[in-house]
């Protein structure tokens, strides 16, 4: 039976879901979790979004947000009570960074199988220059644009975790103190126990 709330469709452990389900946390708004299997796509989140990929976010009104920033954007347009947006082009730019130049390097090191000829070391490498500017940063203020958490920094945590576990032996031996401290500190919050607890997966009914 409907809920009447926004439907979300999210796998648990997908960093882009990860991103839209910390935004909806904070802002308080419901929604009715649907946990899929992404090698096993309902049909409803197909017709909603043919892309095939989460999070999808299909409003009241028949809306579809189907892009893990745009789920952040529409969600702290609706409620930001610990002002995330503040500074927001900032946030973007290196929320950009990460989407555009981080994320490719990161997928052929983590998935190297994936992408012929992809040499996961030299990607690594890769990926480790954009972690060392997000270090610099965090040397300097506690958070990625200041004092305080704004949108980049849940933007780019989740992508952050999966870099780091993708070797974690390797990470722990790197020299980003201050990024290994932030890292632990999102990793420990309330906040990510919440949005990681488990759901059961959506039977396609209801």
């Amino acid at each position: 039976m409907s809920t009447g709330l926004p439907i979300l469709y999210s796998f648990r452990r997908c960093p882009y879901a990860m991103r839209g389900r910390l935004a909806l946390d904070v802002s308080g708004l419901g929604v009715e979790h649907r946990e899929i299997l992404l090698r096993d796509k309902p049909q409803a989140m197909l017709d909603a979004s043919p892309k095939g990929t989460v999070p999808v976010l299909v409003l009241d009104d028949g809306r579809v947000i189907e892009e893990s920033l745009e789920v952040m954007l529409w969600a702290l347009g609706q409620n930001d009570p610990e002002n995330w947006l503040e500074g927001r082009e900032r946030s973007l730019d290196l929320i950009a960074a990460c989407d555009d130049q981080f994320k490719p390097h990161l997928d052929r090191y983590k998935y190297a199988t994936r992408y012929e000829g992809a040499d996961p070391l030299e990607h690594r490498a890769a990926a480790s220059e954009f972690v060392t500017v997000l270090d610099k940063r965090l040397q300097q203020h506690r958070c990625l644009t200041g004092d305080r958490d704004r949108l980049a920094d849940y933007g780019i945590f989740p992508f952050i975790r999966q870099f780091a576990n993708t070797d974690r032996d390797w990470f722990d031996a790197q020299s980003w103190a201050a990024l290994k401290s932030w890292l632990a500190r999102h990793l420990g919050s309330e906040r990510f126990a919440r949005i990681m607890e488990k759901h059961p997966l959506w039977s396609g009914t209801g």
